[in-house]
């Protein structure tokens, strides 16, 4: 008889099945800097070759798709990097290559070295193929601009973004229209953040006006909105009115720039006491910004739309103040609410003392402090709901007024906004309330149900309206010249067999 395997016992598979899991487990050996600085060319050299693709397929997405990995890029950047970069580009094969890698090199001079700079030996970077064109080394100047940002060279990043500007006027080609958009964003940032940005505004007007006459739509909403952030900056609101209500925003802009233009303007009609219409743009932008990133961006929108919301009489919901990444941020505009909400006033003024700093720095203390009126409402409206009847002399007590004289001004507008419903007794000096009617036998309703149906009217049409189709999709369902001709050769012959049997018959 045959004899039986052993069968293994637990213990030995248990540890047959450990030294398995321990072979399969690869150590990643961590990389050096100076390996990652050669990664980070080398992908810089692929963002050449899909500009040069871009340029030759005329197509932009290509151009598109570098910018949207500039970001990352951006992290990566160091001064070995833009050094390794400028010799493999600049390579002695045109006559300015050495001017031009000079220009760029003294730039970098002076600067702080990076760790990867000292005492790291430096390994020869791969020989590869590097596109030569205007738009792949405006591509570099750009670079080289955003590292002077990052590091906080503002002086040499004004010397290159005018270089850069001039570049960009004397070139005029088409395919540079989207490294424009984004090189016009950087020269505005580096003015600003030296405080210069009125000097700049004639030429962002001009090269406005050019964007527009060319139909450039990405430089278009670019330009549009730096122009806006120029006048609310040193709070020019009539200009930055005027400018947003007499231009044309261009409906094919990224999502990007259409989320900036809508805060823009929902802060210029929050100033001008339009609430209604500030909320709904405002909440359109927050909806159009990224979701997973941009996380100051939709701070700043959410702290504007709770203040928005407190103008017109209205208590946020309070999963807003509970977003994972907002809490803190959030908290003194919670503490605002609450005081609007209870309607007491001395906890709104401690909340406005408290957290001024916060306010000012978020460019909202203005508008909260219109807030106070909607203050003494809430007050106004929560005693109304606790009692029927009410002395003149107690609402000014609860609501810390000076006189009875001052309660019966402020009951007295409430009844004529329609606040609450009441009757004010001069002689006795009281308030009696009325018995509140049916909401549901007003217009209430109808209005509610509108502005949901036109919300989800509003993005659908905006949806349909960001859909991608593939490039010149639209007659690959249509024949061609020679097919044409084919058939109409065919039908002709068709024709002529028709005839010949009739005379035959």
């Amino acid at each position: 008889m045959p004899k039986q395997k052993a069968t293994p016992s637990k213990e030995e598979s248990k540890d047959a099945d450990k030294k398995e899991e321990t072979a399969m487990e690869i150590e990643e050996i961590p990389k050096s800097q100076a390996e990652l600085d050669l990664l980070t060319v080398e992908d810089i050299r692929e963002q050449l070759l899909l500009l040069e693709r871009s340029v030759a397929s005329r197509e932009a997405r290509h151009s598109l798709r570098v910018l949207r990995s500039l970001p990352n890029m951006r992290k990566r950047l160091n001064e070995d990097v833009l050094r390794h970069l400028l010799k493999l580009y600049f390579n002695g094969r045109l006559l300015s290559d050495e001017t031009s890698k000079t220009d760029l090199m003294k730039f970098l001079v002076g600067l702080p070295m990076t760790e990867s700079s000292v005492d790291t030996p430096t390994p020869k970077p791969k020989a590869g193929k590097f596109p030569r064109n205007p738009e792949c080394e405006i591509y570099i100047n750009l670079l080289f601009l955003i590292y002077l940002v990052d590091n906080k060279s503002y002086e040499r990043g004004i010397e290159l973004a005018n270089k850069l500007l001039n570049r960009l006027v004397k070139e005029n080609r088409r395919s540079l229209d989207p490294l424009a958009s984004r090189c016009y964003f950087y020269y505005s940032r580096v003015y600003e953040l030296v405080g210069g940005l009125d000097d700049i505004r004639s030429v962002l007007h001009s090269r406005l006006r050019t964007a527009a006459l060319v139909h450039d739509t990405d430089t278009q909403a670019v330009l549009l909105n730096l122009l806006l952030r120029n006048y609310l900056h040193y709070n020019l609101i009539d200009q930055a009115e005027k400018l947003s209500s007499k231009s044309t925003f261009p409906e094919m802009a990224s999502n990007n720039e259409w989320a900036r233009y809508l805060y823009y303007t929902g802060r210029i009609k929050a100033i001008q006491l339009e609430y209604s219409d500030a909320r709904q743009t405002l909440v359109t932008a927050l909806r159009k910004a990224p979701q997973s990133t941009a996380l100051g961006f939709r701070q700043a929108v959410t702290k504007l739309v709770i203040v928005v919301e407190l103008l017109l009489g209205e208590i946020p919901e309070r999963a807003q103040f509970k977003i994972t990444d907002m809490c803190r941020t959030l908290l003194p505009y919670f503490n605002l609410t609450k005081a609007v909400r209870t309607g007491d006033l001395q906890a709104f003024n401690d909340a406005l003392t408290k957290y001024r700093t916060n306010f000012e720095n978020d460019n909202n203390y203005t508008l909260i402090l219109r807030v106070h009126h909607n203050v003494i409402k809430a007050g106004v409206r929560r005693i109304s709901n606790s009692y029927s009847k009410v002395r003149l002399s107690d609402v000014a007590t609860k609501l810390q007024l000076d006189s009875a004289e001052d309660a019966e001004f402020i009951i007295a507008k409430s009844i004529r906004d329609r606040v609450i419903e009441a009757e004010i007794d001069h002689h006795e000096g009281f308030v009696k309330t009325k018995d509140v009617n049916n909401i549901y036998e007003t217009n209430e309703p109808q209005k509610a149900f509108h502005s949901r149906i036109a919300f989800c009217m509003d993005i659908y049409k905006n949806s349909v309206m960001a859909m991608r189709f593939p490039p010149k999709s639209y007659h690959a369902d249509l024949e061609s010249v020679a097919e044409r001709r084919e058939r109409e050769q065919q039908d002709i012959e068709f024709a002529k067999e028709l005839a010949d049997e009739d005379d035959d018959f």
